[in-house]
C-alpha cells in the first residue's frame, strides 16, 4: 500500500475535495492493494479509494447529486488515476 504521508494521487484528491466542497469530515482509504491482480489494478497504487465525506454542499441532495459532485471535485482524476472510488457522501447531522 502506498505511504499516506507521499501518496500524490491522494493528496490531490484530499485538496480538490477540500477545495470545492468545504467538508466538515473528510476520510479516503486507499485500497488499491486489496484489488492486486485484478482489473484496473495499477502497479503504482493509488487505483482504489474508499471516501467518506461530510459537507453542508449535500444538503437536501439525493446519493446521486451528492456523487456527481464528488465526481466534478476530483475531475480528471477519475480518468486518469483512479479506476475505482466508493462514496458515502452526507451533510451534517444526515
Amino acid at each position: 500500500m502506498t505511504d499516506p504521508a507521499t501518496a500524490p494521487v491522494a493528496a490531490e484528491m484530499r485538496r480538490r475535495l477540500a477545495s470545492s466542497l468545504s467538508p466538515t469530515h473528510l476520510d479516503l482509504v486507499d485500497e488499491s492493494e486489496k484489488h492486486r491482480g485484478h482489473a484496473g489494478h495499477d502497479p503504482r497504487g493509488e487505483s482504489h479509494f474508499a471516501l467518506i465525506i461530510e459537507s453542508a454542499a449535500f444538503a437536501g441532495l439525493s446519493r446521486v447529486e451528492c456523487q456527481r459532485l464528488v465526481y466534478a471535485a476530483l475531475g480528471d482524476l477519475l480518468h486518469d488515476r483512479v479506476h475505482a472510488l466508493s462514496i458515502k457522501a452526507t451533510a451534517p447531522g444526515g
